[in-house]
């Protein structure tokens, strides 16, 4: 079924020869959407086109400012794809914001999130452009399920995320943006403000839903810490992730509260550089049918005094839904009436229920179960 009617004008894809940057390709294709790609190499970008239906591609570089304005200018709405979005982000952001185009991007870093919203919000806000930042599998289920799941409680105590994958095999980009992250300096919300992650890494364990059941934990310095509190009242949000995702094997797990602290301090030294060398050198991102192992589940738990609202979004191939979720977001905000701008979390720019709803068909399910007392 054709979204093209439903469009003002097309979508560019800024990064679309890399490996989300492809998936995203295909989705627009298969929805049948009005799009232009884009990125750094001409030869890669036909290539890509070629496999899907042959839209129109701009080769425009991040050091051409001219350039990656009169990309967007005509366009409705830019997914961004080209990370480390720390290194690579903001020449886009800014062509986005200076050209009046919708703004989507899959980061998952915390930093660059923050510029998102501290120094391109308020421009954007002014000119009628919506910047939905981390847009992806980081970090649209958790920061969804948590606005549903404290949807009427009032002021919180406290949020929790806790986040299960099975079979996740990261791409060359995404290990490169966590070697970032695992390097430390990243931020809680915490005491109602922004303030520097805990130095600890445990989490002790928690207790999912079948088929991952109860799980060790360690921290996971997540994006829902800039982006919940902009919807959800609560002091406190915290955020963790299977420690069995961080290991090369899930017998390991109990280690990884000791281990992580060893990487985390490799990717501050000279070490870092072998540690990009040994990316470089594995497969671009998990194959198809890997990914079609893959599973996830994030739960929120909202906390208020001894009452506790459970609310479980599950689903597969965490790749895949980034193209999907990405997709969907640049097709609402390049539809005839959208009118949200600034920056903005992604339950702030469309209606969470909907838009977990409309992700059904992928296989994605979510329930909030009654407050328990």
């Amino acid at each position: 079924m054709s979204d093209t009617s439903s469009q003002r004008a097309p979508i560019a894809v800024y990064g679309a020869t890399g490996y989300t940057g492809r998936l995203i390709a295909a989705e627009l294709e298969r929805r049948g959407a009005d799009f232009v790609l884009s990125g750094r190499d001409s030869a890669r970008l036909r290539r890509v086109a070629g496999e899907v239906g042959d839209p129109p591609i701009e080769a425009v570089t991040l050091a051409d400012d001219r350039g990656l304005r009169e990309l967007l200018e005509p366009c409705a709405a830019v997914i961004a794809c080209a990370g480390p979005f720390q290194e690579h982000g903001e020449p886009v952001l800014a062509a986005a914001v200076d050209s009046g185009t919708h703004y989507v991007d899959t980061t998952g870093e915390q930093w660059f999130m923050r510029t998102v919203f501290d120094e391109y919000g308020p421009p954007a806000q002014a000119g009628g452009t919506a910047l939905v930042t981390a847009m992806g599998f980081d970090y649209v289920p958790g920061d969804m399920i948590a606005a549903l799941t404290a949807e009427g409680m009032g002021p919180l105590d406290e949020i929790v995320l806790a986040y299960a994958t099975e079979g996740f095999g990261g791409s060359r980009g995404t290990l490169r943006s966590a070697l970032g992250m695992v390097a430390g300096g990243d931020l809680e919300w915490r005491d109602g403000a922004l303030v520097p992650g805990s130095p600890g890494v445990g989490r002790g364990d928690f207790d999912f839903p079948p088929p991952f059941g109860r799980q060790r934990m360690v921290r996971y310095p997540a994006g829902e810490h800039l982006t919940v509190p902009r919807h959800v009242e609560t002091p406190r949000v915290r955020t963790m992730l299977t420690a069995s995702t961080v290991t090369l094997h899930p017998s390991l797990a109990p280690a990884a509260s000791l281990t992580m602290p060893a990487m985390r301090l490799a990717a501050r030294t000279p070490l870092r550089r072998a540690l990009d060398a040994a990316i470089s050198r594995l497969p671009e991102g998990p194959s198809a049918e890997s990914r079609g192992r893959a599973r996830f589940t994030v739960v929120a738990e909202a906390r208020q005094g001894s009452r506790v609202r459970r609310g479980v979004v599950s689903g597969p191939d965490p790749y895949g839904l980034t193209a999907r979720t990405t997709v969907q977001a640049a097709l609402k905000c390049a539809a005839p009436g959208y009118s949200r701008a600034g920056a903005l979390a992604p339950s702030e720019a469309f209606d969470p229920r909907e838009f977990l709803r409309g992700l059904g068909d992928f296989g994605v399910t979510y329930e909030v179960v009654p407050a328990a007392a």
